[in-house]
Parts: C-alpha cells; structure tokens; sequence
C-alpha cells in the first residue's frame, strides 16, 4: 500500500528540530517578559472580512496567497496568512483599551499562505508576533525594535543587519504614490505581470517584488523620505536618535516598504546575508489606522514579525541549553530487575530527572549502547545479583567512572541519583 506523505509546503517538526524550537520561544517568553510584553492566543481561523480590511483587498495575501472557503453557513472564512489582523481583532472585540491604554502582547503559532514552496518557507509557517498598542510616541519604535535586536542577540545569531525606513502618513503618502504612478505610467519593459498590476491598482508594492528586473526599474524611482511631511520626518529622526543611546547600528533603506497595507510611519526589517535573495528574518512597522479601519477607538501601534523557521535555521546548531538528553539510563538484566527498574524510572521522572530504561530482555552491552546512542549522563546497572546485596552501579558515561549506591529505598536511592545528575558532588554511598 502506497504510504501518504504531507501536504506540500507543509513541514513536520521532528524530534530533534523540537526541542531547538522550544528553546527559542522559551527564551523569546523569558525576554518577552522583563520588556512588559503579555502572550495572547488567537484563532488560526477568522472572518475572511478581517483580512481584507485589515491587510488590504489589493496586496498580494488577499488576493492571491490566503487559504479561504465557505463553510456549512455561508460564512467565508480563513486561515490566518499573518497575526496582528487577529491580535488587533482582538483588542478591539473584548475593549482592552478599557483595561489598560498601553497594551503590549505577543503571540507565537502557525501562519498559511499558499505561495510557491522555497527554502526557509511554507505554506503552513510559524511566527513570533509583538505588538505594542496605545503609544504614538518614537520611543515606543525604538523600544520594540531594540526588544527585537536583544531576542535575536539573546539566542546567538550572528551577522544580522537593521534596515529603517518611513512609510509616512496619509498626509504625505498620496503625493508620493502619484510620483511613483507617474514614474510607472511608461515604464512597462522590466516590470513582472505582477507589478503591471500593482502599478494600477497598489505602486507602492512594486518596491517590495523581489524580481531582478523590477529592483532595478524601481531603483531610480523617487524615494518616500524626499516626500514627508514635518511631522513624519521629525519623528523618524527621533527614532534613530534613541536607537544610538543603545549603540545599535541599523542602515537607512529608502526603498524599503512592508507587504501590507496598514503601515504607516517607522518601517524596519531585520536581515541576515546567509540566507541569500530571501534575507528577511523579521520585519515590522506602525500602524496607527489600523485599529480604527477594524471598528476600534483611534489609537496607534506598532509591531514585528520573525519567521520562525528562518530564525531556527540561523541559531547555532551545538547549544546544550536546548539539547535535553536523559539524565539516566537504567540496564535491567532479568525479570525482577527489570520490574525494579520500571517502577524507579518512573519514580525518578516524577521527581524530575529524565530517565530511560530497557523495557526487553536485552544483554549489558546492548543496553549499554542505547545509554550511550541516547547520550545519557549516568546509567544504573541492575541485576538479581545487585538486588540481592541491596547495592548497584551507577557508571558516569562522560567520566568512565563507576560508583556504588545502596537500594535500600526508592526515596534514598532517588535522592542519590538526584544528587548525582544534579551535579552536586557529597558523598552517595
């Protein structure tokens, strides 16, 4: 019978790859924290309607990337392509505001898009998502963005470049589209069928295609810091002033834009050389029309992504604080034994240290070699003669040295074993 492989563009995440993933949102919740950032969960699965207002009926997601069907009640719904349309959604449906006007959340889960599968990126793929909600203020830019440069410090990526930009304000913003409109309006060789489009109905996506052609059409096009007004410059000066009392260097990126719709203002990605053409590893912006455009009061935001799988495929691959091997192997040799080493894995776990054992009636050497293919730190050897002297051997695999303990009791031999694992160093016989 021919076996059933996954969806394409849809990853499983296997042992091994798991415990590096925890370790990143482990830490990223440990950060997350001492910045005043609180988790929020939201659905995978939403009101089509909120994508279209909130990402923009014109941008490539809606019109040609989002997982979307109708269901038995003639609801259109789908699957969320990206977070803070849910997060915003959120903080709008149950008032948060009300409780706090300064709301700072996270979230961390899966995103879908159906876009052609490549390296680094599916169709199901996972984000780490902050939003900061309620402050207009730069210090709140600088503050979000220097977060995200700390997480990506914090769990060892190297050679990582900030890019700034402004998207400026509907203030400012409309003269600028008409510029690039006009820059646009006889310039057709170059350009992919995509951006042909986007230069009727969204120019100011044609500087975020990829393509080789259309980077160098657009690379003489007027550039948006030449159209901000007063305000939008002032505070994007601001934002770069704050971020050099941290001394974190960042480079100014004028034909940067961000893929959505509801930016405004500070625009920022977080890139990485290795990665090759596709280098983004997070990226983010304000947005302070988007509560407002979702049915909320008119208060401003800001906030980030990072790819998850860009980011685990970047973090170093030797880190013994996300490799979690077990702490004890135990070798049972017959049938008593074995029953004996059962009921002391199992005792060992609930007292927290990781445990293994020989379920089948296997020799030494062979359980030896599952200790050692395991990586355990210790094995216990355990046989009818061990039990008959009420002692057993507890060899430490890194060391080569071997120790005697007394079976008297699972409570003493536990605590031993504890001491041992633990590092603790008194004396176990």
């Amino acid at each position: 019978m021919e076996t059933i492989a996954s969806v394409r563009g849809f990853k499983d995440i296997l042992p091994g790859e798991v415990e590096k993933w925890r370790y990143a949102e482990e830490k990223a919740r440990e950060i997350f924290s001492s910045f005043g950032v609180r988790e929020i969960q939201i659905p995978i699965l939403e009101k089509t309607e909120l994508f279209q207002r909130g990402i923009g009926e014109n941008t490539d997601i809606v019109e040609k990337e989002m997982y979307t069907f109708t269901d038995r009640g003639n609801e259109s719904l789908t699957l969320r392509p990206e977070a803070t349309a849910s997060v915003i959604r959120a903080y709008v449906q149950h008032s948060l505001h009300a409780r706090d006007p300064v709301s700072k959340l996270f979230t961390i889960g899966p995103m879908f898009r159906r876009e052609r599968p490549q390296k680094g990126r599916y169709r199901q793929f996972h984000q780490i998502n902050v939003e900061f909600i309620g402050v207009g203020s730069p210090f709140m830019d600088a503050e979000i963005i220097l977060l995200l440069m700390v997480l990506l410090g914090n769990l060892g990526i190297e050679g990582l470049q900030l890019e700034l930009n402004s998207l400026g304000c509907p203030e400012c913003r409309p003269a600028f589209r008409q510029a690039v409109t006009h820059f646009l309006k006889d310039r057709t060789e170059g350009l992919c069928e995509d951006c042909l489009r986007r230069r009727d109905t969204n120019p100011l996506r044609v500087f975020d295609c990829k393509v080789e052609g259309c980077r160098q059409v657009i690379a003489h096009a007027p550039q948006l810091l030449d159209f901000l007004c007063t305000d939008c410059k002032t505070h994007f000066e601001n934002v770069q002033a704050y971020l050099k009392v941290f001394d974190l260097p960042f480079e100014i990126k004028p034909r940067m834009v961000r893929g959505l719709d509801y930016y405004t203002r500070t625009a920022f990605e977080v890139t990485a050389s290795s990665l090759g053409a596709q280098s983004a590893v997070a990226g983010g912006g304000r947005y302070d029309r988007l509560i407002a455009e979702l049915g909320g009061p008119d208060i401003p935001g800001i906030g980030f992504a990072i790819g998850m799988e860009r980011l685990i495929s970047l973090m170093p691959a030797a880190n013994e604080s996300f490799v979690q091997n077990p702490d004890i192997f135990i070798a049972a040799l017959g049938d008593v034994p074995r029953l004996w080493a059962f009921a002391l894995c199992n005792y060992l776990r609930m007292a927290g240290i990781r445990a293994e054992m020989g379920y089948d009636e296997k020799s030494l050497k062979s359980q030896m070699k599952r200790s050692d293919k395991l990586m355990c730190s210790f094995t216990l050897i355990l046989g009818d003669r061990e039990l008959q002297e009420n002692k057993a051997e507890l060899k430490d695999m890194k060391k080569g040295t071997q120790e005697t303990i007394k079976l008297d009791n699972f409570d003493d031999i536990a605590e031993a074993i504890i001491r041992k694992v633990s590092g603790r160093n008194e004396e176990i016989v």
